[in-house]
């Protein structure tokens, strides 16, 4: 099996086949993230290389893989019958195989549209995960996401109803001090209208050799304390109405939130409520992000 260049994937992929089927990200102009400005320069392998690796990680681990997770950072902007290709192959050569993973933004999610994503779905593409990062327009423009909330909800709806899982991915404190309000008040609002399988919290650390951290450095974003964080996530919490899978599985959270809403969201507005009157020194201390 081949790879090529930052090779990430989601904590819940944690005992998945990585089979990679690109590389590097299409859009690469986040000013958060730090994982491909040094490159690789983005490509789609070819179909035939990403069949190659499988039939090499069949030799390798045996018929019985139950997920797989194919990067890099935004697989579903493959050509989609080359996309369906790969994962009809992956079924045929993982019998047993219960799941079929990417990475997704928003806006090549939306490229597709909802007969694409059926057709994907019909061919086995199971989840996708995506990092809507907020819901609010002026905070989307100012990270140079590439998207904005209405197309977030359309192409949240649209795997919905494709048959895909959809987990999302929120950062806290992205907003900076200026934004937390209306980060949180219209990151609650898209989720309501999305209604995703999963929703998962990071917090924003400033990454090395991004945009963001020199922002951070030179007093243009003022980043929340502990205390603003969970301010915010209690925001953010108290504004969704929907059923889903809530998690904050990942090192930069201050504490770490699972559970299924809304009928767990008293304990977890108490977990926060406590968690607010420790002292702030007893949180992760400030650091820039190395990967």
């Amino acid at each position: 099996m081949r790879y090529e260049g930052p090779i990430y994937r989601p904590p819940s992929e944690a005992d998945s086949l990585l089979i990679q089927a690109t590389i590097g990200c299409p859009h690469n102009r986040c000013t958060f993230c730090m994982v491909y400005k040094d490159g690789p320069s983005y490509r789609v392998r070819p179909v035939d290389d990403i069949k190659e690796d499988m039939v090499e990680a069949k030799k390798i681990y045996g018929p019985h893989v139950r997920t797989m997770f194919l990067p890099a950072g935004n697989t579903i902007a493959m050509k989609t019958e080359d996309l369906a290709e790969v994962c009809s192959f992956a079924k045929m050569t993982f019998p047993t195989i219960d799941r079929i993973t990417v990475y997704g933004s928003s806006q090549f999610i939306h490229k597709k549209g909802p007969i694409q994503l059926e057709r994907l779905a019909k061919a086995g593409l199971g989840r996708i995960h995506v990092g809507i990062e907020s819901g609010d327009d002026v905070v989307l423009r100012r990270i140079r996401k590439g998207t904005h909330a209405r197309q977030q909800i359309e192409a949240g709806r649209w795997v919905m109803a494709a048959g895909i899982e959809l987990s999302l991915y929120v950062i806290l404190g992205i907003g900076g001090r200026e934004r937390t309000r209306e980060h949180a008040e219209e990151t609650a609002r898209v989720i309501n209208e999305i209604a995703p399988d999963f929703l998962r919290l990071r917090t924003f650390v400033p990454k090395t050799n991004t945009p963001l951290l020199e922002d951070v450095q030179a007093g243009r974003f003022e980043m929340l304390t502990p205390h603003g964080v969970l301010e915010e996530t209690k925001a953010l919490l108290e504004g969704l109405t929907i059923a889903t899978t809530l998690t904050s599985d990942h090192y930069t959270n201050y504490i770490n939130l699972y559970g299924s809403l809304p009928e767990d969201k008293p304990r977890l507005l108490d977990q926060i409520t406590q968690a607010s009157e420790w002292d702030e020194s007893c949180f992760r201390p400030f650091f820039v992000g190395t990967q």
